[in-house]
């Protein structure tokens, strides 16, 4: 009695590794035949992704001193930018107040710094040619008489 409940269990055991490979097998051929709706098409895999713009704090990280003297202004400003000369940081790093010296035309607009609006809106850009435009011009020398 033992020995046919042995034989009758391996005859299953047998019976149902068949089953379970033929069920894969089908498995796999109706996998490779329809597409995965979940995977993407190719032509959706290449596309690239689109770079995030950064705020007006993600720019001035980069810069010495966080940016105070350089020129910064929103991409779809055209000639006019600030010369950050203040900048209120939260501890986030990437929140915060600035102010600046309007400029237009390379030239400033403006005597005193005032708050710059729209600090937080991701449009921010480096002016690379006007650092400090004071420093750079040459001082006249004034000689004692």
């Amino acid at each position: 009695m033992a020995g046919a409940l042995a034989t009758r269990a391996a005859s299953m055991g047998r019976s149902t590794s068949f089953l379970r490979l033929s069920l894969s097998f089908v498995r796999n051929l109706s996998d490779s035949a329809t597409p995965n709706p979940n995977s993407p098409s190719p032509a959706e895999a290449k596309k690239p992704k689109r770079k995030k713009k950064k705020n007006l704090f993600e720019v001035a990280q980069f810069l010495p001193n966080w940016g105070l003297g350089y020129h910064m202004a929103k991409t779809h400003w055209t000639g006019v930018s600030y010369q950050i000369t203040k900048i209120n940081l939260y501890k986030d790093g990437r929140h915060g107040k600035a102010w600046g010296i309007v400029h237009k035309g390379g030239l400033p607009a403006a005597d005193s710094p005032k708050k710059i609006s729209g600090v937080h809106k991701r449009c921010w850009k480096y002016i690379k040619g006007l650092k400090n435009i004071e420093e750079s011009a040459p001082k006249p020398e004034i000689q004692a008489a």
